[in-house]
């Protein structure tokens, strides 16, 4: 038995924010006027991004955590919700016969969880399994995807993987308690946006349209650069702490993962027919682009959604995978590799073959 990835849906809070205007409106005075904030922000390659928690509306840079927490069950509940149907809809799956809902976030919790509501209010069975994937960061869609697939190979049941950010509700202080202002805050207040994806899991290839046969999940962390990449609970949300060093690290790793992954399967790059990579800012796909020689326009749907969406944290490789069956690829038979890297250092690798 196989799993394959037949559904996706995906929700998004409020209107697309445009970067200038969250420049001008907000993060122009919220970093006094940082001449060097502002090339950051103006570079991270976003145009637009949906924000539950609008900055130039809203600032919550000194709310609570558990304000903040208390704002994450209003606006997720509904995006959840949203996501899954859309994503059973366009698998042909009625909510009862979902055997697994997974959900990924590492933007809030709460308990009762995102699995108990979204899977109540949608109508799921008493006895559906849920699993929740939590403070994973922006790789954690594919080990949830993993453990999706390996509940339908074991089950023979189709199984939900819902990830879910709001990483607007953590909007920082600009400065540390020293008055510096962390270039890093600059870099994810630059990049981050809000988003809902849900993907269906089946244990058989889909007869409606084609899925994504999930062939292998790999990962990869580099314990030794575990302080590049980190995301702290403080009194004030959550922090993001971000090393410039993170694209050198990804560049030595990258390339010999990869290629072992794919000799696993009797494939090299030149075998792959589409590339998903999580697009962490430009830095990182200019990196992955040159270190696996990529062809100039294999990762436009990356740069395509960290345009439009920004980096949604999880959700980002989900969305990057839906643009590029929008555009036909993979094509039948042929291989794509989804990839996605957080804390830990980690690398986190998805190989899928179209059906």
């Amino acid at each position: 038995m196989t799993a394959y990835v037949a559904g996706f849906g995906m929700a998004f809070p409020g209107g697309r924010v445009s970067q200038a205007d969250m420049w001008d409106g907000f993060f122009s005075q919220h970093f006094a006027g940082d001449r060097m904030a502002e090339r950051i922000f103006r570079g991270a390659g976003v145009v637009h991004r949906h924000a539950a928690v609008n900055p130039v509306e809203e600032d919550v840079s000194r709310w609570s955590t558990g304000e903040r927490m208390r704002r994450y069950v209003a606006e997720a509940l509904p995006l959840g919700k949203e996501a899954v149907a859309a994503a059973l809809t366009d698998a042909g799956l009625a909510p009862d016969e979902v055997g697994l809902l997974a959900v990924v976030s590492c933007t809030g919790y709460v308990t009762p969880g995102l699995d108990i509501r979204v899977a109540a209010d949608l109508g799921m069975a008493p006895d559906v399994q849920r699993l929740f994937v939590g403070h994973m960061g922006c790789y954690a869609a594919i080990p949830g995807l993993g453990a999706a697939a390996d509940y339908v190979v074991a089950r023979g049941r189709p199984a939900v993987v819902l990830c879910l950010e709001l990483t607007s509700l953590h909007v920082q202080p600009a400065a540390d308690d020293d008055g510096h202002v962390d270039r890093g805050q600059v870099v994810s207040h630059a990049l981050f946006g809000d988003a809902a994806v849900a993907v269906v899991v089946l244990p058989d290839a889909p007869q409606r349209h084609g899925g994504l046969e999930v062939v292998e999940i790999a990962a990869l962390t580099d314990a030794a650069t575990a302080d590049h990449m980190t995301w702290d609970v403080t009194d004030l949300g959550f922090r993001m702490g971000l090393s410039p060093e993170v694209p050198r690290v990804l560049a030595r790793h990258v390339r010999p993962m990869i290629t072992d992954l794919l000799a696993r399967h009797g494939m090299t790059i030149a075998d792959v027919d589409a590339w998903a990579v999580h697009p962490g800012g430009p830095r990182i796909l200019s990196t992955v682009a040159e270190r696996l020689a990529l062809p100039d326009d294999a990762l436009d749907a990356s740069l395509g959604v960290l345009a439009e969406r920004g980096n949604c944290s999880s959700a980002t490789v989900l969305l990057v995978l839906d643009a590029l069956r929008a555009t036909g690829r993979p094509r039948t038979g042929r291989a794509a590799v989804a990839m996605a890297f957080g804390p830990g250092l980690t690398l986190y690798v998805a190989l899928l073959r179209e059906a």
